[in-house]
């Protein structure tokens, strides 16, 4: 078990004061057996008016209206953390899903429903025979197949931290051998989809040991990371980072889940000003552990 903090903070500029719509701010995440929630701090400037609701897929989520029009609006999440690593990539898949192709049980499909769906156009079928080719045989075993996978998209697609908004679209990343872990996520459960396999969207943290002192070679830490989760029968769903090419790392920090990156933004809002008022952003996040507080003196 490790004890984390997460210190969050989105910082929006404009030349004049300007009137805040409502906010809506994904950056708590829920307790789990693998994850426990010890403390959550959430400070607004200007003031803010917060409520809480579960969305659709049972994320946390605050709805904030602001009091007043300001130049400024800084959102600053700090989180306080227990995440329980499995120890291992010990996975006791069902027996029907041990080698692929397999089928789910009607009720997972039911429940699945469009996780098990690609949501992206490919006309022409470059995903779906991408895909195809990593399977060499059937049946072939259905952990390889999908580790083969994340480690392809972290060995030949190289990563790129793009300021721009939003996800490329799957067959966008795949032309182009590049992008940012958001996409390299899409394009993980994209493919895995096109395989019949159900995969979901997951946004968070990612610690990276190097700053606290230790070994460092994680991509994509000091801002909000994502990546994929596949739900395997027996198993339930396992994470896996294309970025990093890793499965079930304990450094992963879940936030939120969704079937699609449009569901999972950390902070999205709007605000109504003049043109030109909207002088630009700042993120900064932070994942430390905390240091256990030696013992007082005899």
């Amino acid at each position: 078990m490790q004890t984390l903090t997460v210190r969050h903070v989105t910082h929006y500029r404009y030349a004049n004061p300007v009137v805040f719509h409502t906010h809506r701010l994904m950056l708590r995440p829920r307790d789990s057996h693998d994850l426990r929630l010890v403390e959550a701090e959430l400070v607004l400037s200007p003031h803010g008016t917060v409520r809480w609701i579960h969305d659709v897929f049972g994320n946390s989520v605050a709805i904030v209206d602001f009091a007043e029009p300001a130049s400024e609006l800084r959102i600053e999440s700090v989180l306080t953390l227990e995440r329980y690593g499995l120890g291992g990539l010990i996975f006791e898949l069902a027996e029907e899903a041990q080698s692929y192709p397999f089928v789910y049980s009607p009720d997972d499909r039911i429940d699945l429903g469009r996780m098990l769906e690609p949501h992206y156009p490919d006309p022409n079928g470059e995903l779906e025979a991408w895909a195809k080719g990593f399977v060499a045989t059937r049946p072939t075993d259905t952990m390889a197949l999908l580790t083969d996978i994340n480690n392809s998209i972290h060995a030949n697609f190289a990563y790129n931290l793009r300021i721009e908004e939003g996800t490329q679209p799957p067959l966008e990343t795949l032309r182009l051998g590049t992008g940012s872990c958001r996409d390299f996520a899409l394009l993980l459960i994209e493919t895995a989809r096109s395989l019949g396999i159900a995969a979901r969207f997951v946004t968070g943290y990612l610690y990276d040991p190097a700053l606290d002192g230790g070994e460092t070679g994680v991509v994509g830490a000091g801002a909000t990371h994502a990546w994929a989760d596949i739900y395997l029968p027996g198993a339930g769903w396992v994470e896996f980072d294309p970025t990093n090419g890793t499965i079930a790392a304990d450094n992963l920090i879940r936030v939120a889940v969704t079937r699609d990156p449009s569901q999972a933004v950390p902070v999205g809002g709007g605000f109504t000003g003049l043109t030109g008022d909207y002088l630009g952003m700042n993120v900064d996040v932070a994942v430390r552990t905390v240091q256990p507080e030696a013992p007082l003196a005899a």
